[in-house]
């Protein structure tokens, strides 16, 4: 039904401003119809273009959708910020947050202690040579033909400045489903239309990839390791399968999200071919070294990243030089090497603890590398409020999904495995028997 939230205004402005208010306020849900056009222009007396052209500007936002039949609605994933904070009630263990365990980060006082800290000026080069030439290394280490590579503020803020560089209003991108929920939230924002493909233990599903391909996708975006929420992770054969459709679509943007890096607990395996025109992968430091180090390295070919570096000087400028500083202190520091080796060594010790959990209470469960396990169910709040009430809270898989079924998503980095058990035996509490181990 529509919406019973007035709006107001008497310009287009005015009236965008209006809608944006009722969905910040939380007055406009997601999926909420809007008064159709003439209905709305009638009601504040203006004309139908006036309102037509509010819609414009909300729909170029990403904050409304227009669809023949089904008017004009909220969108899922409005780029506001109205949702309240992230609440678990005291006494309830948090495997919802997604967070990497505080004690498997590195102490930052020695790298701080290194700092250079003079002050550098708006001429100086935006990306610190030692650091980039460590990140090539590293690429290459991995397959990645890694000539060209700048500085970002993070994957998530790499992954929008090259769709920004490439991609046009309307654009398709194929993305995996599930996804990461702040992928398919920014797909939104930008007015970048996502199309799923579906994904399994060793990543994205090539027939899947191909399908988005053929149905015109300008981009394609795929996690190789550390999917979250799934917890896929590419093997060679799949790596192969999908380097094979690919080939067929040279003209696609490739975008590789390896977000977690070394704690991934297995390799990297590229999908990048030195001879695709446009590509990049990002990698941050956020799993590995800790989420307030506001870094990732993105290389890249040398269009796409001279593109993201220009507009960064444009805007932000650089990644503060200190940050870089401190990544690089780390990175040089064998005890962090071999700290990184432990993390990745715990979390998936910590994962194969619970999928082996779930898997003798007969829990169908994924998680082949990363800090998360998706566990698909038949409904999920209502499996999310009888854990909940057992003292375990964690994610709905909702905003992760397009059109993969209902499933929970489970942040694995501090559960140890003991209490895997514990929770393995409140999820089967939680489930129907005839509904457990549903396949995703």
């Amino acid at each position: 039904m529509p919406t019973q939230y007035t709006i107001g205004g008497s310009g287009a402005a005015s009236i965008a401003a209006s809608v944006e208010f009722g969905i910040r306020r939380g007055r406009l849900l997601a999926g909420a119809r809007l008064p159709p056009v003439r209905r709305l222009a009638r009601d504040l007396r203006v004309s139908p273009g006036t309102v037509a052209s509010a819609y414009r500007v909300l729909r170029d936002r990403g904050l409304i959708h227009a669809r023949v039949g089904s008017g004009t609605t909220i969108s899922a994933r409005p780029p506001l910020a109205a949702t309240a904070a992230h609440h678990v009630p005291t006494g309830v263990r948090d495997l919802s947050n997604g967070n990497p365990d505080p004690s498997l980060l590195p102490p930052l006082a020695g790298a701080v202690g290194l700092l250079d800290t003079s002050h550098h000026l708006y001429d100086e080069p935006a990306s610190l040579g030692d650091l980039l030439d460590v990140a090539r290394r590293d690429f290459r280490g991995d397959g990645v033909p890694a000539e060209s590579v700048t500085v970002v503020s993070g994957a998530l803020d790499g992954v929008e400045r090259v769709l920004q560089a490439h991609l046009r209003l309307g654009d398709r991108v194929a993305v995996e489903d599930p996804a990461y929920a702040s992928v398919l939230d920014l797909l939104a924002a930008l007015g970048l239309s996502p199309v799923p493909v579906g994904v399994d233990d060793l990543g994205a599903l090539p027939g899947d990839l191909h399908a988005a391909l053929r149905e015109g996708a300008a981009a394609v975006l795929l996690t190789p390791r550390s999917q979250n929420p799934f917890g896929a992770a590419f093997d060679e054969g799949r790596a192969r399968e999908l380097r094979s459709v690919l080939r067929r679509y040279p003209e696609a943007l490739l975008i590789e999200d390896d977000h977690a890096g070394p704690v991934s607990g297995v390799e990297h395996l590229t999908l990048v071919a030195r001879e695709r025109a446009r590509w990049a992968v990002v990698r941050s430091v956020a799993k590995s070294l800790g989420p307030d180090l506001r870094v990732a390295l993105l290389a890249g070919d040398a269009t796409t990243v001279d593109r993201v570096a220009g507009r960064r000087l444009l805007g932000q400028g650089w990644v503060s030089r200190l940050l870089q500083q401190v990544v690089l202190a780390l990175w040089a520091d064998s005890s962090v090497d071999r700290l990184l080796e432990t993390a990745a060594r715990t979390y998936a010790h910590r994962r194969c603890s619970l999928v082996d959990a779930l898997v003798r209470r007969e829990i169908a469960a994924h998680g082949r590398s990363g800090m998360n396990v998706w566990v698909p169910v038949p409904e999920e709040a209502g499996v999310m409020h009888a854990l909940l009430d057992v003292g375990w809270a964690v994610r709905a898989g909702e905003p992760f999904r397009l059109r993969s079924s209902p499933a929970i998503r489970v942040t694995i980095s501090t559960l140890l495995p003991e209490e895997a058990e514990r929770f393995a035996d409140a999820l089967a509490g939680a489930l129907r028997p005839q509904d457990r181990g549903r396949p995703a």
